[in-house]
């Protein structure tokens, strides 16, 4: 019933017959809606069969389609959708924001979603022929980093392809995806972007891909500000345990084996509860600069690597990313001193970071805000490199094994890939994330030698073995998932906010 509504037309009207299409509707309110304006499909009697579909999806007769409605009349005719896909078709929809559709809203939903299918399906139609084979979506998506096998590909054309030609025409593909949310190419590469909505508070992750329309309506910089906010509150929220995390990279040791009861009775027994929160303030602040630069950066290497593809396959970003990630580290650096000093510190000891910052300048020079530069610089490559790696091989697993119908893998598959990725790619570097921040820490203990990278690894090692090399390690995992947790919902809540379009 679904395909025997839609305009079975697969080229535009031709000028001559939009004309008269015009001037019919002029005259006749009941054409108004008609997809090809009447000149093809028979103007009233087309919007006559949208009005049978829509009768027919409205199950509790009231005049308009809600998610239960779509749900349970949508599995009438034989297809299933998800809440969470109905509720975006419904959030697309509704004009006046009262959760349903009416008639006319349905319509024009129909129309917007079809003109946004018939710009994928000629992206994907690479050979111009009016058609798609399991080579065209196979080299679509190896253009943007995902590989499906034959196999796979052939999974994907079955479910479409209605007259066993082994090819997908205009038609079927408009059938299929017209009551379906998705509308951007490819589906599979928008539900799988995580850079942006993840913070565990290391900001070294390969920055996140932008399309052109995305550069052009301006919606890059509210999916920025959007990832911007969703890590200020989740670092907020896990700063505890973050700062926790650096006593432990700084004092702990075989003599003083601090523990995480014990190191947090220790913070609140010197300064009281607020003490949990040092150095969460300029680690909120340095999220901004630090976005904004690497996202610039990333945008200018992409063109240095020289590639010609929207989005760049997976070692390409690898190299973008990592060098972003170092021109971006090496603005923002004397912060991260900032942050670590101002974690350290005794109650009493700065007045602010201003103040901080005054002092350090003062008695140990502008050498002192790159302490700790090396190891962190030489960081990047291993974390970005293994978390990208290993989301990469998550989510071609994931796709391989269940993507047979939906390419949507859920909030929770999500979150497990994104929280398994980070842990990975931190585990790889957290050895020069401590050495980084014992050099960065190093002036504000007394007595202190001055050291280097080398030297000092040599001595964690000869004093308290490999072991030595991941204090603060359990604070640091412990803070991942609920970090990864909130940085996505209020990503999500904010987006709504900002108007960014579900990607």
């Amino acid at each position: 019933m679904v395909s025997s509504v839609l305009c079975r037309c697969v080229a535009s009207p031709p000028p001559d017959a939009a004309a008269a299409a015009a001037s019919s509707s002029a005259s006749s309110p009941a054409s108004v809606g008609d997809p090809c304006g009447g000149a093809i499909c028979g103007g009233p009697d087309h919007r006559l069969r949208l009005w049978r579909l829509f009768q027919t999806l409205d199950v509790n007769r009231d005049g308009g389609l809600c998610v239960n409605d779509l749900a349970v009349g949508l599995r009438r005719l034989g297809l299933h959708r998800t809440e969470g896909e109905l509720q975006k078709i419904v959030q697309a929809g509704d004009k006046d924001l009262d959760g349903q559709l009416d008639f006319e809203e349905f319509v024009h939903y129909l129309q917007d979603h079809e003109k946004k299918l018939r710009l994928v399906f000629k992206s994907l139609d690479k050979k111009n022929d009016g058609r798609i084979d399991a080579q065209e979506i196979m080299q679509s998506l190896r253009d943007l980093g995902v590989k499906i096998s034959e196999q796979q590909a052939e999974k994907i054309l079955k479910s479409m392809d209605k007259n066993g030609t082994m090819t997908i025409d205009w038609n079927e593909w408009r059938d299929y995806h017209l009551l379906h949310p998705v509308e951007n190419i490819p589906e599979i590469i928008l539900y799988w972007k995580h850079s942006t909505i993840f913070d565990v508070g290391e900001n070294l992750t390969v920055p996140d891909e932008f399309t052109v329309e995305e550069r052009q309506t301006g919606m890059w910089w509210r999916h920025l500000v959007a990832g911007g906010g969703a890590g200020a509150v989740s670092r907020t929220c896990t700063a505890p345990l973050d700062r926790l995390k650096v006593l432990m990279q700084v004092h702990a040791s075989r003599s003083n084996n601090m523990g995480i009861v014990g190191g947090f009775t220790q913070m609140i027994r010197e300064g009281g509860a607020r003490s949990l929160w040092r150095g969460n303030g300029i680690n909120v602040l340095k999220i901004a600069p630090e976005s904004a630069i690497k996202f610039m950066a990333y945008e200018q290497i992409k063109r240095l690597v020289g590639s010609d593809q929207e989005t760049l396959r997976i070692h390409e970003r690898l190299v973008a990313g990592s060098l972003a990630g170092a021109i971006a580290q090496s603005s923002i650096y004397p912060m991260e001193v900032l942050k670590t000093r101002m974690a350290l510190r005794k109650t009493g000891q700065y007045s602010g970071m201003l103040d901080c910052a005054r002092r350090i300048l003062a008695r140990e020079g502008v050498a002192a805000f790159y302490k700790g530069y090396v190891p962190n610089m030489l960081g990047i490559i291993p974390y970005a490199g293994i978390d990208l790696a290993v989301y990469e091989t998550l989510k071609n697993a994931w796709l391989q094994r269940y993507a047979v119908n939906s390419a949507d893998p859920g909030v929770f598959v999500l979150l497990a890939c994104g929280t398994m990725s980070s842990t990975c790619g931190q585990l790889a570097s957290y050895p020069l994330a401590l050495v980084r921040t014992r050099m960065q820490a190093q002036a504000s203990i007394e007595g202190a030698p001055e050291v280097t990278m080398s030297s000092l690894f040599k001595q964690i090692l000869r004093t308290e073995g490999a072991f030595g090399l991941y204090r603060g390690l359990a604070p640091n995992f412990m803070k991942v998932i609920p970090a990864v947790s909130i940085s996505y919902v209020v990503y999500e809540n904010l987006k709504i906010t900002l108007g960014v379009q579900s990607r």
